[in-house]
C-alpha cells in the first residue's frame, strides 16, 4: 500500500512544485522581459521589422522554396486548443474532452512549451495511434480550411517547393498539408508510442525549436521565402530566409481578404467525419457542456414524439421544440391512379430522410436501408427493410415491397454533409414508372446527425440534440413517362437526370463519387457492416 500512496506524493510534488512554479516563473521572466522589450520598442517608435505577407509578390515563384508555421500563419486563429479538443471529443470520449476543458482554466498560466505538452498529454494519453490518424485525415481537414488565411494560402500556393515547420503534433497536421494544400515536407513534434497506443508524451527530441529545425532541414542553404506570425519566435524562424513576411494578428481578426471562401478552396471538401459541426473553443465547449443535459432531455422527448402522436400533432408538437421543417412543392392530391405504389427517390443527408418525408405527405411509406444499425430500426416510426446489397435479390424486394404500397429510396447509399450528390445507383429506375424526386438538406449547429466511423444508433439522438435543428423538404413534379425505362430511356439515363434534377433544385453539385469512395476516406472501409449477432 505503500507504494501507490508515494508515486501520487511524487506526481504531486512534481506537478506543484516543478511544473506550476517554473511556468510562473518563467511567465513572470517574460513579462518582465516584454515589458522592457515594448517600452524600448515605444521609445524608439520603431517600425515592424518584417513587411505584412500582403506586400509579397507572387510572379516567377514556381522555382522558389517557401516555408511556414501551421497555426497563426495558415490559420488564422493563434490558438491551436480547438484542434486539440477535436482529438480529445473525437478520437477520444466526451469525458477526455471535458477533462480538456477543464485544463484551459490553468492554461495560461503555464508557458507556451508547457501548455502544449498538458493539451497533447491529455489528448492523446491512451488513445489508438489508428484512431488519431483516421480523426486527422477524416475530420480536422474541415475545420482547417474554414479557418484558413487566404493571404497566407495564396502565397504558398505560389511556391514550387512548400515546407512546413510546426511545434504542434506533425501527426495532427501532415496528412491535411500534404492531401489539401500539397505541401512536400513536413515537420513538426514527433510523439511517443508504445505499441499501438500513444502515452501523451513527446518523443526524446523533445518540442520542435522552428529555427533549429531549419537550420537541420536546409542546411546552409536559404530558402527563397519564409512566413511567420508577429511573434518574436517566429522573427528568428523567418530571419533565416531570403524573403521574410508576416502575417499580423490585426490582419488576421479585421481583414476580409483573410477569410477563404468555400468556392476556392485548394480542393473541395465534399467528404468529413466526427459529430461536433462548431469550432470548439473553450467558450464554445463550454456552452456545448451546459447544454448537452437539456440537449439529450429535448432528443428523447423529439424521438417520442415522432413515434407516438399522429403527423399533424407530432409536427406541431416538434416545431414546438426548436424543430424547424420546410416544405416546397407539396401537393396533397393523388399522384398515382395504379394500385402499384408511388417510388420516391430522395437525397441522403441523415437517416431521418424517410420519417421526415412520411410526417410531411401524413401518410405511412416504407423505407429500404442498407446498414441501419437495429436500435434505429427499434425507434423508426415507419417500416424499414434491409436490403443485401445483391442487385438481383435487393430488386425483387423492392418489386414487391411496391406492390404493397408507396416506397423511399435513396439511391446514394450512403449520405452527405455538404452540397454535393454522390452517384445515383440506377436499380431503382428499373423498378418503376411513377417515380417522383425528393431534395432533402438540413442544418444543424452543435451536432452531426450522420457517421461513417461512429456509433450509427446514435445519429437520430445526435441530430435531435441540436437546439434548433432544421429539415428542407422540396418535392419536385413527377418524372415524365416519356423519360422513364419504360419511355426507352436506360436506368443509368433516368438515374443521371433525376440526379441532376435534384441538384438543380437543391443548389448542389453532381459527383461521380460513391459510398464505397466516402468510407475508404473517412474510415479506411467500404462500408460493409458485418453482422454481429452471428458472434452470441
Amino acid at each position: 500500500m505503500m507504494f501507490p500512496v508515494s508515486v501520487i506524493i511524487m506526481i504531486a510534488d512534481w506537478l506543484f512544485n516543478r511544473l506550476l512554479a517554473n511556468s510562473c516563473y518563467r511567465a513572470a521572466r517574460k513579462i518582465r522581459s516584454y515589458g522592457f522589450f515594448l517600452r524600448n520598442l515605444s521609445s524608439k517608435q520603431q517600425s515592424p521589422s518584417f513587411p505584412s505577407v500582403a506586400k509579397c509578390d507572387l510572379e516567377n515563384r514556381a522555382f522558389d522554396t517557401l516555408v511556414c508555421d501551421m497555426n497563426g500563419v495558415l490559420l488564422r486563429s493563434q490558438s491551436f486548443f480547438p484542434y486539440f479538443m477535436l482529438v480529445a471529443f473525437e478520437g477520444g470520449t466526451i469525458f477526455r474532452a471535458f477533462l480538456l476543458l477543464l485544463s484551459s482554466i490553468f492554461l495560461w498560466v503555464l508557458d507556451h512549451e508547457l501548455q502544449l505538452r498538458v493539451m497533447i498529454f491529455i489528448s492523446f494519453c491512451g488513445l489508438k495511434v489508428k484512431n488519431i490518424e483516421t480523426v486527422s485525415r477524416a475530420v480536422l481537414p474541415k475545420f482547417y480550411l474554414e479557418n484558413l488565411n487566404a493571404q497566407a494560402y495564396e502565397v504558398l500556393a505560389s511556391a514550387g517547393r512548400r515546407v512546413v515547420f510546426t511545434s504542434v503534433p506533425r501527426v495532427m497536421v501532415e496528412g491535411f498539408l500534404k492531401e489539401y494544400l500539397r505541401v512536400d515536407g513536413v515537420i513538426g513534434t514527433e510523439l511517443h508510442s508504445v505499441g499501438d497506443y500513444f502515452t501523451g508524451l513527446i518523443s526524446e527530441s523533445g518540442l520542435l525549436v522552428k529555427h533549429r529545425a531549419l537550420k537541420e532541414y536546409f542546411g546552409d542553404k536559404k530558402p527563397e521565402i519564409g512566413l511567420g506570425s508577429s511573434s518574436l519566435h517566429d522573427h528568428l524562424f523567418i530571419s533565416l530566409c531570403k524573403e521574410a513576411y508576416v502575417v499580423n494578428k490585426e490582419d488576421n481578426k479585421n481583414s476580409a481578404s483573410s477569410i477563404m471562401p468555400k468556392s476556392k478552396y485548394p480542393k473541395p471538401l465534399i467528404f468529413h467525419d466526427g459529430r461536433l459541426a462548431f469550432l470548439p473553443t473553450p467558450s464554445a465547449s463550454l456552452s456545448m457542456f451546459m447544454w448537452l443535459p437539456l440537449g439529450i432531455a429535448l432528443a428523447i422527448f423529439r424521438i417520442f414524439v415522432g413515434i407516438m402522436f399522429p403527423y399533424k400533432l407530432a409536427v406541431l408538437l416538434a416545431t414546438f421544440s426548436g424543430v424547424r421543417i420546410t416544405v416546397k412543392g407539396f401537393s396533397s392530391s393523388p399522384i398515382s391512379v395504379q394500385r402499384k405504389g408511388v417510388l420516391y427517390v430522395c437525397t441522403h443527408r441523415t437517416l431521418l430522410d424517410p420519417v421526415f418525408l412520411s410526417t410531411t405527405l401524413r401518410k405511412p411509406l416504407t423505407a429500404v436501408t442498407y446498414s441501419l444499425s437495429r436500435m434505429s430500426e427499434i425507434i423508426a416510426p415507419i417500416r424499414t427493410v434491409r436490403l443485401t446489397r445483391d442487385r438481383k435479390k435487393d430488386g425483387q424486394t423492392m418489386q414487391r415491397l411496391l406492390n404493397e404500397g408507396d416506397l423511399v429510396v435513396c439511391p446514394e447509399g450512403t449520405t452527405c454533409r455538404e452540397p454535393y450528390l454522390l452517384r445515383f445507383s440506377s436499380l431503382f429506375a428499373e423498378l418503376a414508372d411513377e417515380i417522383v424526386p425528393v431534395g432533402m438538406n438540413t442544418n444543424v449547429s452543435m451536432f452531426y446527425g450522420t457517421t461513417a466511423s461512429g456509433l450509427k444508433c446514435l445519429d437520430p439522438i445526435f441530430f435531435f440534440m441540436n437546439p434548433r435543428p432544421s429539415y428542407y423538404i422540396h418535392i419536385l413534379e413527377k418524372v415524365p413517362k416519356e423519360l422513364t425505362c419504360s419511355g426507352g430511356k436506360s436506368g443509368y439515363e433516368v438515374a443521371n437526370y433525376i440526379q441532376r434534377q435534384l441538384a438543380d433544385a437543391l443548389g448542389f453539385e453532381c459527383t461521380t463519387l460513391t459510398r464505397k469512395d466516402k468510407y475508404l476516406m473517412l474510415a479506411g472501409n467500404e462500408g460493409f457492416v458485418q453482422d454481429k449477432r452471428r458472434r452470441f
